[in-house]
């Protein structure tokens, strides 16, 4: 069933969301917001990068009564395709400036050299993402998924090659916590919020109490947190609760998030999401209290938005990160160990903890 694309519309005077389809996925659409600065519009994220979606921020542009070739930046919560994916188009077409934190630069310069290597390797010289299959199956193995399971798997598209256009965007700038945005004739301030990614913006707009939350607070839905390739050693969940925590003393009477639908209640919504995680994390210790169990185990008890056995597995393996962001959540603050030296990788309460 497809997602209906929102039409271009004013939130404030001077500030336009505009609905940008993404293809073939349960979203349908990123909510790109266009500010009407002193020297030319300036875009909170871009869009998924294809052509009916560029189309779409044009026809934006339009209704906003500009035109994208007059783009002075472009300010991206994060570095995800479905928001980051069209900036690189934007700046081309109007010489725009594209921004972020350091940490999603950092990641766009990962993936910019890991796909030259793999197009390299390949014969086939468009532009594409790498396959990651051996990765994945690699990870559900070491997780605690047997080879049988593996192969009863429900069918999934696991060994396409997803192509864009383009590689993502490098950006021309970042932005630190705090920082001001370059929106002349508008009070914009860049707040970090990893958790989703390491470096996540929210963009509060205080005189208009508003606060751009990109996908660090949706509506009705929470974002996926787990553990990133390239920072296997951090703590996204704490970081994405204490970002929360941030972001809900700021002044703000309305959320404008990237998917769904703008909201009112920032707090309230801050509190039900902090709850959701923390019962998940009373789930996983109520597994473990049943004896030790792997990654794949504990992954598999959880209550998911369909039952497990109908997930494909780049869904498992993303059921899978996100279990093991919790667990290092629980590892962190001595609610749970991981057993040294044993795969799969497996976990238990600590020595003591009530059973």
């Amino acid at each position: 069933m497809s997602t209906s694309v929102p039409p271009a519309e004013v939130v404030r005077p001077g500030l336009w969301s505009i609905g940008v389809p993404f293809p073939n996925n349960p979203l349908g659409y990123t909510l790109v917001y266009l500010i009407e600065s002193d020297r030319g519009p300036v875009l909170v994220d871009a869009g998924w990068d294809d052509d009916e979606s560029w189309n779409a921020l044009v026809d934006g542009f339009r209704t906003a009564g500009t035109d994208v070739s007059a783009c002075y930046g472009v300010l991206v919560t994060h570095v995800h395709p479905d928001h980051h994916g069209l900036s690189g188009r934007v700046r081309e077409a109007s010489d725009a400036w594209v921004a972020m934190h350091e940490r999603d630069a950092g990641t766009v310069e990962h993936l910019s050299s890991v796909m030259a290597q793999e197009n390299e390797r390949s014969d086939d010289r468009s532009q594409s993402l790498p396959d990651f299959t051996d990765e994945l199956i690699s990870v559900l193995l070491d997780a605690g998924a047997s080879e049988d399971e593996l192969m009863a798997a429900p069918a999934s598209s696991a060994r396409r090659r997803v192509r864009r256009f383009r590689p993502l965007a490098t950006p021309d700038r970042t932005l630190d916590d705090g920082a001001r945005a370059d929106v002349p004739g508008w009070d914009v301030a860049a707040v970090w919020t990893p958790g989703h990614t390491p470096g996540h913006l929210c963009f509060h707009l205080p005189e208009q109490r508003v606060l751009l939350s990109g996908d660090h607070v949706l509506p009705a839905i929470t974002p996926h947190i787990s553990i990133s390739r390239r920072d296997r050693a951090g703590d996204p969940l704490g970081d994405f609760l204490d970002s929360l925590q941030k972001v809900a003393s700021l002044q703000t009477d309305e959320v404008l998030p990237a998917h769904r639908h703008r909201f009112n209640g920032l707090a309230p919504r801050v509190d039900e999401i902090i709850r959701h995680h923390h019962e998940r994390l009373v789930d996983i210790e109520v597994t473990l209290a049943d004896g030790p169990a792997s990654l794949w185990q504990v992954a598999a008890r959880l209550t998911w938005n369909r039952p497990w056995d109908q997930f494909p597995l780049r869904l498992r393996r993303s059921a899978v990160n996100e279990t093991a962001a919790h667990l290092r959540y629980l590892i962190r603050r001595d609610r749970a160990v991981r057993l040294k030296g044993v795969r799969p990788f497996t976990f238990a309460l600590p020595e003591g903890s009530p059973r």
